[in-house]
């Protein structure tokens, strides 16, 4: 699929309408994934650019500190500015946008939430490092270190994270925060 080819005022609007539909706090990363990895909605140099200019004019706002993990928000100047000029975007790319963030959203906000990493130490084992981080406000509220014998592993536990987080902070809570007598 090629990229669309709009004018810049048009690129905005497709970026603000994506943060619109999406609903959830999103990492630069997920936004350029999104609009132009998966979709092809806008080409990558200008989506990292067309986020830049709508934080400094305030449209999106950065939600917590400046950090690489970092979540965007809609603003209310940023939502009014959409509702006045979202014609400007082709109905069938608004559709498809609208489509896109239904079915992808949890996943999105799941891969935000959930994150995990690995390293390797000078003796040859890893460390994997999983968090689960409160989309909300961008702050860990659950960090794990594991040290693993190899990278298999390590990466193992990486892949499973995703999956077993939830379970495994429900299991933590219940089972360290709350009174069992």
């Amino acid at each position: 699929m090629a990229t669309f080819n709009f004018d810049p005022v048009v690129n905005k609007l497709i970026l603000l309408y994506v943060f619109d539909k999406m609903e959830i706090p999103l990492t630069e990363a997920s936004v350029i994934d999104i609009c132009t990895q998966k979709n092809d909605w806008i080409n990558y140099m200008d989506c990292k650019d067309i986020l830049w200019q709508l934080v400094e004019c305030k449209f999106i706002y950065r939600n917590g500190p400046d950090t690489k993990e970092s979540r965007y928000v809609l603003s209310y100047d940023g939502r009014s500015c959409l509702s006045h000029y979202f014609q400007r975007i082709p109905s069938s790319l608004r559709e498809n946008i609208t489509k896109f963030a239904k079915e992808e959203r949890m996943k999105i906000k799941r891969n935000q939430e959930y994150v995990a990493d690995f390293f390797r130490h000078d003796d040859g084992s890893y460390t994997a490092v999983l968090q689960i981080k409160e989309s909300a406000v961008n702050e860990n509220i659950l960090d794990i270190t594991i040290k693993t014998r190899d990278r298999a592993e390590a990466t193992s536990a990486c892949i499973k994270w995703k999956e077993v987080a939830p379970r495994a902070y429900e299991f933590i809570v219940e089972n360290l925060l709350t009174d069992n007598n």
